[in-house]
């Protein structure tokens, strides 16, 4: 029988029994954790020695409002500094802290239950540059391009929520940077966003601007949308002092609060990568701890950052091997300590969507996703270990995210997947596959299928112009940006918005039609 007739014959066979699917291939918050570079006995050692840094080292540049805090709850100063954290509390802190929480979207429909192993991917990062989409040439990333990026990422199904991944250049303070950047991604998306707030000042001033978006005085606190990422220690060991600052009042304002370390293994991170973990183990923890003493129920991320560099240049090497295991290994303690948690993957270090970037963002996204990180950052766009992004990427990265999400999912094994009436059925009858009822059902709930990678046959694809995956993706691109424009935000907040802070994105630029899409 010719595959032309198998598949007539199928098609015979379908009848009626396209049931609805028994759940889709992919979601987000599938639970992963089968990945496990560490045993039990090293993760305790890991453990130990955090307690012992914690402890014994302390950090140091602690600012003094919050040292005031750690005082009253038990830490002490010694004589060069630096705060130390007694086990006791620690302990107290892990044993207490939120197991899960909910990281609101601006649109309830985009809401993300955390922690648990239940892995989530989105953007995140702070790249200075954008690949421009008409020349091809890196240039200085603007609010705009923040604003494109976030109406990308509303279009894309596997990407969960947006963290900027640019810096707006074209702003002129750092107060405009912080409040435009909350206004690109408000404006942007409806799924939940996170930004990096530079100090206290900017917390308090966006949170009007949060509130405006979320129906009025004090609502966003009851669905904080927004997330606060704040890098609160400089590595090794030092509290960074404005960051601690805006760590204070993101709390305070009831933010969701990314406690980020982001040591450089060989530079200031140990090189030694089980030691690079402890100390970021640590650092976070120092950070999740003063969360807790201001409020004891605050929604703290344990964001286990370490970077890798290439030891012969001192460069950053997000692509690298290493990256995946120091990530893996990250997520893993994270585990360890049952706490919602972030993982940075996805950071190639090639300069284009190439077969490198291709490589390096599958190894270690799948590595940090197979190893249970709850959220996983920086996972889609980014390209030169940071230093840039492209649009395009956002589309490919889109597609590669959803394999690797079906990985995690894994095989089902139940009375219904094992088959055994299915294939005696068969075996008795037809002898194929094609038409039969569970191969129509699980059609759509086993199986994910690319919008970009090309499965064609080889002549298929020649004759219809033989492009490749990036050209495909641009298509994608120019399609979704020249056709979607959010306008959740009512126009008289938007008005208001633009009456009370200095916004410099352009209305005509979030219009359609405006010469650039």
């Amino acid at each position: 029988m010719s595959l032309a007739t198998v598949q007539r014959s199928g098609r015979r066979s379908r009848g009626g029994v396209e049931a609805a699917p028994l759940r889709p291939p992919v979601a987000a918050g599938m639970t992963g954790g089968h990945y496990k570079p560490l045993t039990d006995a090293e993760m305790q050692r890991i453990h130990d020695l955090v307690l012992q840094l914690l402890e014994e080292l302390g950090l140091s540049q602690i600012t003094p409002t919050l040292e005031a805090r750690a005082l009253a709850a038990g830490c002490w100063m010694d004589d060069d500094g630096r705060l130390h954290f007694p086990r006791a509390l620690v302990e107290d802190v892990i044993a207490r802290s939120r197991r899960k929480f909910t990281l609101h979207g601006i649109d309830p429909r985009h809401d993300i239950e955390i922690g648990g192993k239940r892995v989530h991917m989105g953007t995140g990062g702070a790249a200075p540059t954008i690949m421009d989409f008409d020349s091809g040439k890196y240039r200085e990333s603007t609010v705009s391009d923040l604003y494109d990026i976030a109406r990308l990422v509303d279009q894309l199904d596997n990407i969960h929520w947006y963290h900027r991944s640019v810096v707006a250049r074209d702003a002129q303070t750092i107060l405009d940077l912080d409040i435009n950047t909350t206004y690109a991604c408000l404006s942007g998306t409806t799924k939940s966003i996170a930004v990096s707030y530079t100090d206290s000042a900017s917390v308090r001033a966006v949170i009007p601007m949060l509130d405006a978006v979320a129906g009025g005085e004090g609502k966003y606190r009851a669905r904080p949308f927004c997330t606060a990422v704040c890098c609160h220690v400089v590595p090794p060991m030092r509290f960074a002092t404005e960051s601690c600052d805006a760590l204070e009042a993101a709390v305070l304002a009831g933010m969701p609060i990314l406690l980020v370390s982001a040591g450089q293994a060989g530079a200031t991170a140990p090189a030694a990568l089980a030691g690079a973990v402890a100390q970021a183990c640590a650092e976070v923890l120092a950070g999740l701890v003063l969360c807790n003493i201001i409020d004891p129920n605050c929604r703290g991320i344990f964001a286990t950052w370490p970077f890798v560099s290439d030891l012969r240049t001192g460069a950053m090497s997000g692509g690298s091997g290493e990256q995946a295991l120091l990530s893996a290994a990250c997520a893993q303690m994270a585990g360890f300590y049952d706490l919602p948690n972030s993982v940075p993957a996805g950071m190639t270090d090639s300069k284009l969507p190439d077969f490198q970037a291709g490589g390096e963002k599958g190894y270690t996204i799948s590595l940090a996703a197979l190893a249970g990180a709850t959220m996983i950052h920086e996972c889609a766009g980014m390209h030169g270990s940071l230093m840039g992004t492209s649009l395009e990427s956002y589309v490919l990265d889109n597609d590669l995210v959803g394999a690797i999400l079906r990985t995690v999912r894994g095989i089902e094994v139940s009375e219904d997947a094992l088959s055994f009436d299915v294939i005696r059925g068969v075996v008795k009858g037809e002898g194929h596959y094609l038409g039969h009822p569970q191969t129509f059902a699980r059609m759509k709930s086993d199986y994910l299928y690319p919008q970009i990678a090309d499965r064609r046959a080889i002549s298929v694809w020649e004759e219809a112009g033989s492009r490749d995956a990036r050209d495909v993706a641009r298509d994608t691109v120019r399609k979704l940006l020249g056709s979607h424009y959010p306008d959740h935000i009512p126009a008289s907040v938007d008005a208001a918005l633009r009456s009370a802070y200095n916004i410099i994105l352009p209305q005509q630029r979030m219009r359609p039609h405006n010469g650039i899409w």
